[in-house]
């Protein structure tokens, strides 16, 4: 089938796309298309990183958040907006009900990363804490609207909002108009979807990835399916696509469009993460780091060129430095061992230096001498390595145990 006139399947065509864009002149930024020679050399083709972690508010949601409110009737603004977040979307509600003087209030998980609960007060939403993920938080905002009348604004099942997404896959295609493969993260899907409608209608050709977490990917069977099939309890430290069941209105355009969704780790999210931030210097949340995990899981499957859309970069510091421990470690830069030895004056400084010798560097050290566990004369030691990948990691092991430590973990 093709796509290559003015309209798409489904609810959302390239004219509302195109619209959306002229709605958001002068309120959300052309984001920058970074290249990027790492991840370039290992697919053996140009790769691109779509920057909407510099978007205003961390990420692309503002898009779709302003198209969706610009278009209520008076009576429904005067009503004002509910939304239901884990933070990204809660903050373009939140900046685009305040660019448009609309009243906002924003139910978040309790579990919502502390920066995007303080971010979103301060664009202007009362925010609400309710539930453990997405789907109970939007429950509760969908009670809420019913009970007072304001009007909910669904973070990707909506036509309107999947248009004001889909103004990223625009900018693709004019800023990297030789573009062959687009890889975007997906959580409920309306980023994908949106971007799909743009890029398909102008260029059937160019091939359009999705990427789920493998802890929360309810894409591959809700397309096996031919259905949207819920996923119990979806973990991920991607938060922002931690969504348990595809909306309805992206299910249908990514169904009809999306040539293939992927599933990635959670080791993999943590190496792309770290690797956006020592290579590319753009700090991005999981979610925002997807895309990139699913080049660096099998670069040799991308035409090129590609590009990567990095949607968010909205992170908790409290995240950002677990995940980077995750990623180094996930790469053999990151070592913890834990080990006895005996409690004299001098023992631990001779362990300090079987580690010096094998060049290990200490990050932090643990030394517990009163435990049920250790006998009277033992003392316990966890230290945490910096290391330089898994060969060294061997070494360093191989040296403890020739020095007479028994390693413990």
């Amino acid at each position: 089938m093709s796509y290559s006139t003015a309209t798409a399947v489904g609810p959302v065509t390239l004219d509302d796309v195109r619209g959306a864009r002229k709605m958001l002149s002068g309120v959300s930024r052309m984001t920058a298309l970074e290249g990027s020679r790492h991840l370039s050399s290992l697919v053996g083709a140009p790769v691109h990183l779509k920057c909407e972690n510099l978007q205003r508010t961390g990420s692309f949601k503002l898009r779709g958040a302003y198209v969706r409110i610009a278009g209520l009737l008076p009576e429904e603004r005067a009503a004002g907006v509910v939304a239901a977040s884990a933070g990204n979307h809660a903050q373009g509600v939140a900046l685009a009900s305040s660019l448009l003087g609309v009243r906002s209030t924003v139910f978040m998980p309790k579990g919502a990363p502390l920066p995007k609960v303080s971010a979103t007060r301060e664009y202007g939403a009362e925010v609400r804490l309710h539930g453990q993920v997405v789907d109970e938080t939007l429950a509760a905002a969908q009670e809420y609207a019913e009970r007072t009348g304001a009007v909910f604004i669904h973070p990707f099942d909506h036509p309107d909002v999947i248009a004001g997404q889909g103004t990223v896959g625009l900018e693709i295609l004019e800023q990297c108009p030789e573009v062959r493969t687009v890889v975007v993260g997906v959580g409920g899907g309306g980023l994908l979807a949106g971007i799909a409608v743009a890029v398909k209608a102008v260029r059937p050709d160019v091939r359009v990835v999705g990427v789920q977490a493998a802890g929360a990917a309810a894409y591959p069977p809700s397309l096996a399916a031919g259905r949207p099939v819920a996923v119990e309890h979806p973990a991920t430290m991607a938060d922002g696509i931690r969504v348990g069941r595809p909306g309805e209105v992206p299910f249908g355009i990514i169904r009809e469009l999306v040539d293939e969704v992927r599933t990635v780790s959670e080791d993999e999210l943590s190496t792309a993460l770290l690797l956006c931030l020592e290579r590319a210097k753009l700090v991005v949340e999981p979610a925002g780091a997807s895309p990139v995990a699913a080049l660096l899981s099998d670069p040799g499957t991308f035409a090129g060129p590609v590009v990567a859309v990095l949607s968010g970069g909205n992170v908790d510091p409290v995240l950002m430095e677990g995940v980077l421990r995750h990623g180094m470690a996930a790469q053999g830069r990151y070592l913890a061992v834990r080990l006895r030895l005996t409690d004299r004056p001098g023992a631990l400084a001779t362990l300090l230096g079987v580690l010096s010798a094998a060049d290990a560097n200490v990050l932090d050290v643990s030394h517990l001498r009163t435990d049920p566990r250790l006998g009277l004369t033992e003392a316990e030691v966890e230290l945490h390595l910096e290391t330089k990948g898994s060969e060294h990691c061997a070494e360093v092991g191989r040296a403890l145990r020739e020095a007479g430590y028994t390693v413990a973990g």
